[in-house]
Formats: C-alpha cells, sequence, structure tokens
C-alpha cells in the first residue's frame, strides 16, 4: 500500500470514523487534491480497508466558461473510470457578489444537499496541510481572535460550517452529517500532485488560483514564499500552530462561564447594557463573539476592529450611535440596549 493510502486509512482511524456501512460525499472539483483524496478511497474500496459508499459530488460555479465544463466533463469521466456515483450541480454567481464568499456558500448548500438526499454521514473535502497554513495567515492578518487562527478543522458538524443552510434544512436532517477532512493534519499539495502522478492520472488545473485579485492566492504566491526564506517548512509550521490553537481554544471553552455563553444565544437581537457592564472586559468580549455567531451563523468578516469598535459602543455615555459590520449590519446603541439589526431583524 502507498504511504498516501496509508496515511488517509490512519487518519480515517484517528477520527474515529466508520469503515463499513454508510454513505459518504466526496466533493471533487478535478484538481490534484480531490482527485487524490478519491483514487486513495478507491484503492482502500479494492483492498477492502473501506467498505463505505462513497459518492463524488461535483458543483459547476460556471465561473470560467469552456474550463469550468472541462472540468466537469473531466469528472463525469473520472467517476466512471473508477466505478463512483456521481451528482453534480450548476449555480451561477450574482455580479454584486463577493465572490469568494458566494461560490464558497453555494458549494456547500450543494453539497449539504447531496448529502441529505443520500442520506450521508458526511462530507469529504481534499484540504491540505497548505490550505491549513493559508486560512491560519489569512485569520492572522484580518485580526482574528483565537478561534480564527485555529483555521480549520479536521471534523466538525457540516451546518457549522454553513450556518445559512442550517436555518433552512435543520429539521430534514435526523442524523447530523459531518464535513470531513482527512487530509488537513498530513498531507501537503505535493504529497497529492505526487500520488496523482504516481496513479498515472492527470488533473485539472484552475486559472483563478493565478489571479491576485484573490487574497489567497497573494497569501499563497507571494507571502508564504517570503516566510519560506525564514523557515523553509513554514506550511508545517503555520498548520501545526493552527492546530495547537484549536486545543487551546477548545480547553478554554471548557473553562468559560456556561451561563454567559448560554445567555449569548438567549438573548435574541437586543441585549441590556446593564448585563454588558456587569461582565468582565474577557468576558464582554467572548459574549460579543458568541452573540454575533448566534445571530449571524458564523463571523466571516468580523475582525479585531469590530469587536473593539463594539467594545468603545458599550461604554460610551451617548446612545444612537452605531458599528458597522460587513454585509448591511449594524450594532446600535438605543434605549439602554445593545441592538443588532439587519434586514431580518429591521425594527
Amino acid at each position: 500500500m502507498n504511504d498516501f493510502t496509508r496515511l488517509l486509512v490512519t487518519e480515517w482511524r484517528r477520527l474515529q470514523l466508520p469503515f463499513k456501512g454508510e454513505t459518504f460525499v466526496v466533493a471533487v472539483s478535478g484538481g490534484a487534491d480531490s482527485v487524490a483524496l478519491a483514487l486513495a478511497l478507491d484503492e482502500l474500496r479494492a483492498r477492502k480497508k473501506l467498505e463505505n459508499r462513497f459518492v463524488l459530488a461535483h458543483f459547476n460555479h460556471q465561473l470560467r466558461g469552456a474550463e469550468s465544463r472541462k472540468d466537469e466533463e473531466f469528472v463525469e469521466q473520472f467517476a466512471e473510470k473508477y466505478g463512483f456515483e456521481l451528482v453534480a450541480g450548476k449555480g451561477g454567481i450574482k455580479k454584486n457578489e463577493n465572490l469568494e464568499q458566494a461560490a464558497r456558500r453555494a458549494r456547500y448548500a450543494f453539497l449539504t444537499e447531496a448529502a441529505e438526499n443520500l442520506r450521508a454521514r458526511g462530507v469529504l473535502t481534499a484540504h491540505t496541510l497548505n490550505d491549513q497554513a493559508e486560512t491560519f495567515l489569512i485569520n492572522l492578518i484580518r485580526g482574528s481572535g483565537l478561534e480564527g487562527l485555529g483555521a480549520m478543522r479536521s471534523i466538525r458538524p457540516l451546518k457549522e460550517e454553513i450556518p445559512a443552510v442550517k436555518e433552512e434544512k435543520a429539521e430534514k436532517t435526523e442524523t447530523e452529517i459531518l464535513l470531513i477532512r482527512p487530509l488537513l493534519s498530513w498531507a501537503k499539495r505535493d504529497d497529492t500532485e505526487n500520488f496523482c502522478r504516481l496513479k498515472e492520472t492527470v488533473y485539472r488545473y484552475d486559472s483563478m488560483n493565478e489571479d491576485p485579485a484573490f487574497r489567497r492566492v497573494r497569501v499563497r504566491k507571494v507571502l508564504l514564499p517570503l516566510l519560506r526564506d525564514f523557515n523553509p517548512k513554514i506550511v508545517e509550521t503555520l498548520a501545526r500552530t493552527a492546530f495547537l490553537l484549536q486545543r487551546d481554544f477548545e480547553a478554554l471553552e471548557k473553562l468559560r462561564d456556561e451561563k454567559t455563553l448560554e445567555r449569548a444565544a438567549d438573548f435574541g437581537p437586543e441585549v441590556p447594557l446593564k448585563y454588558l457592564t456587569d461582565l468582565r472586559a474577557s468576558e464582554r468580549m467572548n459574549f460579543f463573539r458568541r452573540w454575533l455567531k448566534t445571530l449571524r451563523g458564523d463571523l466571516r468578516g468580523l475582525d479585531a476592529k469590530h469587536f473593539e469598535a463594539i467594545e468603545r459602543l458599550v461604554s460610551s455615555r451617548k446612545s444612537g450611535r452605531l458599528v458597522e459590520l460587513p454585509n448591511g449590519e449594524n450594532i446600535i446603541k438605543s434605549g439602554g440596549k445593545l441592538l443588532f439589526e439587519r434586514r431580518e431583524f429591521k425594527r
């Protein structure tokens, strides 16, 4: 058994995933990472190491014209060649939307629907150590707190990854669907490319990975090469730091005042200022994060400057002031309360 395949089944065991009798959706774009994951799963099926049902899922964002169509055709041919079932979806992105966020939201909505229709135990994605290092740097640049610096988790409930879908689909899901990244803690991009070559399998390349308009591309093409001059193993180092911070965050969560965390979910869009001023500064900052995560579904787009501005708003003596958040959301101080407003909560 090749090292890549052996490490995958070892990680499968570490994550305590079932070895038979379950269905998993495998997100396949056609790139080296996802193709390598599918190839390794095929080998493990053939060796009877994993006796689950694996269904490939490809979403065509229709962003690159003929190139996107060729990606879709490639995945169709790949699925047929290796005997995988395939579900495919298509979707366009509105011009006034943030391209990266909108594409990600559409992709995860498709994967969630596919997993629900198939009654799948989880959705597998092929994020690697490189993706983890890039995510850590992006969140560091944004000024994220400890949770954000923990970057991606190897396994978590899918509903936590795409809250907008969670709200619409919550009643339909009998068993919690997992989002699983089985390459995240050990595989680098070089590993996936080498495994594809070993299997004599050509993979697709996304030309948008060269577009410097995207922050992740600039981190990958500009920042990481600079950091590599200081530490040749910078990808592994940053990824390891993210995993250590995940553990720290999880440990701190267990130590936090459970009442404070529960109240963050109970208040809704209005919080009495008296409650906030009675909290210690560290408790208040944690409350803001939990409160906004409950109302928004996630903390995407928020960084340290937003939470610091909310803290200043609470301590200000004047009412009628506000803090502007991304996506047309506001935090307003009025009538002895702190108010969260957006279209759904418009007063």
